[in-house]
């Protein structure tokens, strides 16, 4: 049996959190390249380059790479011989508030959709929207990561 705190995964999903939000993976990176250096009308190729600049100015200045930064959902593989010391839940949760306050990140969910009051800090409202699997379970279509926080 494999036991992890809960602190752990708090620390993963914040750093994930602000990952998803301030990096573009490199596969994602060079598609944008490559269609800069590609695109033949002068208004596209205008608008690729300041992607391209407003990406690079995120990396430099490590800011978020747009101003809305969504929702945090989170894609959990947990392996059956996993014991978690803590609140899972509340590990994530925790991990999501800390990523968001911690890299300055837009903070836009409604707790209530009618009354649309902000959480204040991008959890949501119950029921939670992460997924998890037992490791047991068919093959993940998401990169094999411990834990994998997509906006």
């Amino acid at each position: 049996m494999r036991n992890i705190s809960a602190q752990a995964i708090t620390d993963a999903v914040a750093r994930l959190c602000i990952e998803a939000n301030t990096r573009l993976p490199q596969d994602v990176q060079a598609a944008l390249d490559k269609a800069r250096q590609e695109e033949p009308w002068p208004l596209a190729k205008n608008t690729l380059d300041l992607l391209w600049s407003n990406l690079s100015a995120a990396r430099e200045k490590d800011l978020p790479i747009c101003q809305d930064t969504g929702m945090a959902c989170v894609f959990v593989e947990l392996g059956t011989d996993v014991h978690i010391d803590g609140s899972f839940e509340a590990a994530i949760h925790e991990g999501v508030r800390r990523g968001y306050t911690d890299g300055y990140l837009r903070k836009s969910i409604v707790a209530d959709p009618l009354r649309r009051g902000n959480t204040g800090d991008n959890t949501p409202p119950p029921p939670s929207p992460f997924i998890w699997q037992t490791a047991t379970a068919a093959p993940s279509p998401w990169p094999p990561r411990a834990l994998a926080a997509r906006t």
